[in-house]
């Protein structure tokens, strides 16, 4: 096997043990998916709580239609609603809701919380989660800004 195919398949066990990691922090005590959460706290970063579906989709690298059917739970939960545009009829803005707005930071201190458990010393140095992240980056990854 080569080192690169080793390597690939490491990262998407290794990715796979995350979501399923964060998904039973955030599920258990927030209600939603770390998909749910990365799709809120994109919201919550941009201006006004508030995006075109169609950024928010690019944003997290997924299609319209997967943007329509991630925000429809969190719709009827009642943290986002579609808002849509006043000039354009064809386009829609995906808003945090007030209980959004309010329930995001709880959200992103358990993230934050789960990712120091992950990430924690003496296992991980800060070096080394630096050099995780530049090296996903170059996968094509983005963090907690987009980029």
């Amino acid at each position: 096997m080569s080192n690169a195919l080793d390597a690939a398949l490491r990262l998407v066990r290794a990715e796979t043990t995350l979501v399923r990691r964060f998904d039973a922090r955030l599920s258990g005590l927030h209600g939603v998916s770390l998909a749910d959460f990365t799709l809120l706290l994109r919201l919550g970063q941009a201006p006004g709580g508030r995006m075109r579906r169609v950024d928010l989709a690019d944003a997290l690298g997924l299609t319209a239609s997967g943007v329509t059917r991630g925000l429809a739970p969190l719709e009827r939960i009642g943290l986002v609603t579609r808002e849509p545009d006043a000039r354009d009829a064809r386009v829609a803005y995906a808003s945090l809701t007030a209980t959004g707005r309010r329930r995001l930071p709880e959200m992103l201190a358990t993230a934050e919380e789960t990712a120091a458990e992950v990430f924690h010393a003496p296992a991980w140095s800060a070096e080394d989660v630096a050099l995780l992240s530049s090296l996903l980056t170059r996968l094509g990854g983005t963090g907690l800004n987009g980029r």
